[in-house]
Order: structure tokens, then C-alpha cells, then sequence
């Protein structure tokens, strides 16, 4: 047990610590409505997309982070034009992005000068190295989808469940649609550091599953889903450190492993 509160001392554990609890904050939230909505894979497509935003970074020499924000952010807002606008099938729609996306990442990472860049970080993730300027962007992100869901709780409901309704009740559904694709699109990258562009998509989703074997109620949902991401995450952080191995690989393994006991808990038991 001391060996474990010995850990807080370190900076770069503190950091990680705190990394966690926006990450389960966000990701439980967005998590909740991208599952409730059923678009987990329009999630993946802009995770996957945003690659080519990092990949662009390393070649013209910015952050890699407002790369893959600036290309998940255009790729959220083609994904919902492509479906609703031009009227292109969704599942086609989000397969055109997101090739687009990592293939634009391969390209300009290839053609990048000097020594190839190391994308294990963006790629698998890597809580332990998250900085301080990443912490305060993933504050903001903390309070602005807390904010938004408090005030617009149930136009969000009623879009999640019934979009169809949500028109005929006079809602801006394509407003919100736009602006809460954008949100997602944010929650992917500023938590990329944490599990990766890989593994991103099983943090917006295992939670939830697990939340939904104890409850229906959308804003229970919101609020287990991230209860049960931040015991993963920080159940993650403290097997990869003491096993030394890849945080994000043992989160989202962790993540799986407490919704197979308590799924299996809730057969038996």
C-alpha cells in the first residue's frame, strides 16, 4: 500500500493520475450518447481519420495533437454532410474518411524529412507521458460536455432516442448534430495520449456496455459509464506500471476483463 502512495510523489504519475479521471469524465459522457445513439462507428472513423492530421504535423513541424484535431474535426463534420447532404450511405461515408484519413498520415509521415517519427504514443498511447498543456485541453473538454449536457440534457435525449420526434418537436437537430459530432471529435483526439487511435474507441464503448448491465436510464448511463472508465483506467495504470507494460493496453484490457466478471456476476449471481 505505500508503495502505491509512494507513486503520487512522482510528477509524470501525478500527471497520469489526473489524465485519467478528465479521460474517464469525457469518454464516459460521449461514450454514453455515441452508444445510446448507436454510431460507435462513426467514432472509429474519426479516430482513425484524425492519424492523417498527425501525420501532416510531423511534416510541416506543429503539435501532432492540432493536427489530428483539425482532421478529426473535418472529418466528423464530412461524415455528417456526406450522410445527410449529398445522401451517401453512412457505413460508405465513414469508410471514405477514414481511409482518406490514414492514408494522408502514411503519406505525409513517409514524407517526412529526417528520422521517421515514433507514433506509439498517438497510436497505442501512453498515459505516463501526458504533459501539462495536454491536462489543461482536457479540462476545457471536461467542462464544456459537462456544461453542454446540463443545459441541453433533454433536446440531447430526445435526438439520442428519437430523432424523428426531436423534428417534429421544432429541435435544430442538424445544429446538434454538427455540434456534437464536433465534440466527439474533440473527446477522440484529446484522449488519444491516454489509450490511442487504436484503442480509443474501446474507452467510448466497454464502459457503457458495462454501465448498461445495471442500468437503462440514459442519465444514470452518463454517469456509471464514467464511473466504471475511471476504475479501469486507473486499474490500467497501476498494472502497467508495476508489470511494465503499455498503459493503453492495459487499461482497455482491464476495461474488458471487469465487464466479462460482472456480466458473468450478473448471469449467475
Amino acid at each position: 500500500m505505500s508503495t502505491v502512495i509512494e507513486l503520487f510523489k512522482y510528477d509524470f504519475f501525478l500527471k497520469a493520475f489526473v489524465a485519467a479521471v478528465f479521460a474517464s469524465i469525457s469518454c464516459g459522457i460521449i461514450g454514453g450518447y455515441i452508444v445510446s445513439r448507436r454510431i460507435v462507428f462513426i467514432s472509429g472513423g474519426i479516430t482513425h481519420a484524425s492519424f492523417g492530421g498527425i501525420g501532416l504535423a510531423f511534416f510541416l513541424g506543429f503539435n501532432p495533437i492540432l493536427g489530428a484535431v483539425i482532421f478529426a474535426i473535418f472529418s466528423a463534420l464530412g461524415i455528417q454532410f456526406f450522410t445527410k447532404v449529398a445522401e451517401i450511405r453512412e457505413d460508405s461515408s465513414i469508410a471514405i474518411w477514414w481511409s482518406l484519413g490514414m492514408a494522408l498520415g502514411i503519406i505525409f509521415v513517409f514524407l517526412t524529412p529526417g528520422y521517421t517519427p515514433n507514433l506509439m504514443s498517438y497510436l497505442f498511447g501512453n498515459i505516463l507521458t501526458v504533459s501539462v498543456l495536454e491536462l489543461w485541453f482536457m479540462f476545457a473538454l471536461n467542462v464544456v460536455i459537462i456544461s453542454f449536457f446540463a443545459i441541453f440534457f433533454n433536446e440531447i435525449l430526445y435526438i439520442a432516442f428519437d430523432e424523428e420526434f426531436a423534428k417534429t418537436a421544432g429541435l435544430p437537430v442538424g445544429f446538434f448534430n454538427y455540434l456534437i459530432m464536433s465534440i466527439i471529435a474533440l473527446t477522440v483526439v484529446l484522449n488519444i495520449r491516454v489509450v490511442g487511435i487504436i484503442l480509443i474507441l474501446s474507452l467510448l464503448t466497454v464502459p457503457q456496455a458495462t454501465a448498461n448491465l445495471f442500468t437503462n436510464n440514459f442519465r444514470k448511463l452518463l454517469i456509471l459509464s464514467s464511473v466504471f472508465a475511471f476504475a479501469g483506467a486507473i486499474s490500467g495504470l497501476f498494472i502497467s506500471y508495476f508489470l511494465d507494460i503499455p498503459s493503453g493496453a492495459a487499461i482497455i484490457f482491464t476495461l474488458v476483463l471487469m465487464f466479462g466478471i460482472l456480466r458473468l456476476m450478473k448471469v449467475f449471481i
